[in-house]
């Protein structure tokens, strides 16, 4: 059961690292959907495709991994209700599947985090 334990941690971490590197690869497309609110858009997509990396990583090393899943889970929540709420609330498909997935991995992440020690 181990090796199945840490199978599902790498189906985890594994698409949390390559989102994060999409982030990294593609930040000036992706400067549109950060809120109007926050400065310097650039930055937040590059914060953010590093803090999605550095989540997987502590995910699949066991260190921190408590804390990181915690801190996943809220950063991914954050994005379904800042980004994707407004078109999940219109009925906008797009938004709506982007809302559902953001909020099923935050509610994952903070399951695997009641698992997890530091």
């Amino acid at each position: 059961m181990k090796s199945l334990g840490f199978i599902g941690k790498l189906m985890y971490a594994g698409p949390m690292a390559m989102f994060g590197i999409f982030h990294l690869m593609g930040a000036n497309d992706m400067t549109g959907m950060v809120p109007d609110f926050l400065p310097a858009p650039i930055f937040f997509v590059y914060l953010t495709g590093i803090a999605l990396i550095l989540a997987a990583v502590a995910i699949i090393i066991s260190k921190k991994a408590k804390l990181a899943t915690q801190l996943l889970g809220l950063m991914l929540a954050l994005f379904a209700v800042l980004i994707h709420l407004s078109g999940f609330l219109s009925q906008d498909p797009v938004s709506s599947s982007m809302f559902l997935k953001d909020m099923a991995l935050a509610g994952g992440a903070w399951f695997m985090s009641a698992h997890l020690s530091d």
